[in-house]
């Protein structure tokens, strides 16, 4: 099993910045991708942004130039500095990873996520 925990999450005002932070730790033989999904209130879960192992990116269209992923792969971590947050409702941002496991090896890598932290912008 994998463990995530998630940090950095809280009220902040539109404008300003935080930075989300996700520590992955368990029987891990590797990780795959790591990423980010949230979840407004009463809508579906969307991607936020993504990195590959090797370091490729992918961003939703809303948060490109002012989000930027990053992960340190000796800490099996990712994080997510956000800048310029606009005003929303709170949304809950949710950490995944995939990971192949210490116990089975290689193959077809497993899906994670964290327990989600909240993020409201205030106006």
């Amino acid at each position: 099993q994998v463990q995530l925990v998630e940090s950095g999450g809280g009220l902040v005002q539109a404008g300003g910045s935080l930075r989300l932070s996700c520590a992955a730790s368990g029987s891990i033989l590797a990780i795959n991708a790591m990423g980010w999904y949230r979840q407004p209130p009463g809508k579906q879960r969307e991607l936020v942004a993504a990195i590959t192992s090797g370091g490729n990116t992918n961003y939703a269209d809303s948060v490109k130039g002012r989000f930027t992923i990053s992960r340190d792969n000796a800490k099996n971590t990712v994080y997510l500095p956000m800048n310029s947050l606009k005003p929303a409702a709170p949304a809950v941002y949710y950490c995944t990873v995939d990971w192949f496991s210490l116990a089975t090896g290689w193959g077809v890598p497993r899906d994670s996520w964290g327990p989600g932290t909240q993020v409201p912008v205030s106006s």
